[in-house]
């Protein structure tokens, strides 16, 4: 759906501070077209990218293109061609599901009957025909998650930006979104989305970059972040299930052999697993933080 031949997002050397305090330092960033996961401690500055990106808060230095265009001359050439959604739904809770895609559409521009039918189509797409004419108010959080994306994409986006979708929502509504973004993207919508459940952008992304003290510390898939940790552990548990040691291993069936036979000599009673390298190690190493969700806000 991209009219650039180039990447989707170009930065350069883009910096950010809040009075004295840097956010964003000389940050440099390539971005191709799919779904690309930003993945960053709380507080390492994800949100505000996110608000540079949609023009929604200028930078201060350095230079960035969003779909070929210059962020710093071409706010609204990009608004029209992009599309986000924050952390929190904001749809209006007084009103309908389907007033508020037709409320939202006829903002946009489309006639009362173009309206009509971009809502009857968003809310079967996502699973919300059942609920069409109930208020927003009545809808469980992964309702109103699935409403706000629906109305991001009243005019189709070249770019979809989310900003942590999943926040608050339980394990069946945060599966249920993500197979929205990845049906989305396989229909030619790229998705740039800021998360730290690492799961999250394990599951999703083509590509993640990783956010730490305001610049990329590592990019690459799920697969070749996991790899920059090491290889394959042979861990030593206790009856309790409590780690007591860890053994590298290249993981070949003769290594194994040759560890579990040492290991059965000299410590029987310990249970042995093969642990390959997770994100959260990878994640880890990178940042020195341990992955999971946020426990306070990310401060802007």
């Amino acid at each position: 759906m991209s009219y650039t031949d180039g990447p989707i997002i170009q930065l350069t050397d883009l910096t950010k501070r809040y009075g004295d305090r840097p956010v964003l330092t000389g940050l440099s960033l390539t971005v191709a077209p799919g779904i690309h996961a930003l993945l960053g401690p709380n507080g390492a500055g994800k949100t505000t990218l996110i608000d540079i990106l949609t023009t929604l808060r200028p930078h201060d230095d350095g230079a960035a293109t969003v779909l070929g265009l210059d962020l710093a001359t071409s706010g609204a050439d990009i608004r029209r061609r992009i599309s986000v959604t924050g952390q929190f739904a904001t749809v209006d809770e007084v009103l309908t599901g389907r007033e508020n895609l037709i409320m939202m559409a006829r903002l946009l521009g489309l006639s009362s009957r173009a309206a009509r039918s971009r809502a009857d189509e968003l809310l079967d797409r996502f699973d919300l025909a059942a609920a069409a004419d109930r208020r927003a108010s009545t809808y469980s959080g992964g309702m109103r998650r699935r409403l706000d994306l629906a109305v991001s994409l009243i005019w189709p986006p070249e770019i979809l930006f989310l900003d942590e979708p999943t926040t608050g929502l339980d394990a069946h509504s945060r599966l249920a979104l993500w197979q929205q973004i990845r049906e989305l993207a396989e229909h030619g919508t790229n998705v740039f989305l800021t998360t730290q459940y690492l799961e999250e952008a394990d599951a999703l992304a083509d590509e993640i970059s990783v956010l730490d003290h305001g610049g990329i510390v590592a990019r690459g898939s799920a697969a070749e972040l996991k790899e920059r940790v090491g290889g394959a552990m042979l861990t030593l548990l206790d009856d309790d299930g409590v780690v007591v040691d860890e053994i590298p291993t290249d993981g070949s069936a003769r290594d194994l052999a040759r560890l579990t036979a040492a290991v059965a000599v000299d410590r029987p009673g310990l249970v042995v697993e093969l642990r390959r390298p997770t994100l959260d190690d990878a994640f880890l190493q990178l940042t020195g933080h341990i992955g999971g969700p946020a426990t306070t806000p990310e401060a802007a």
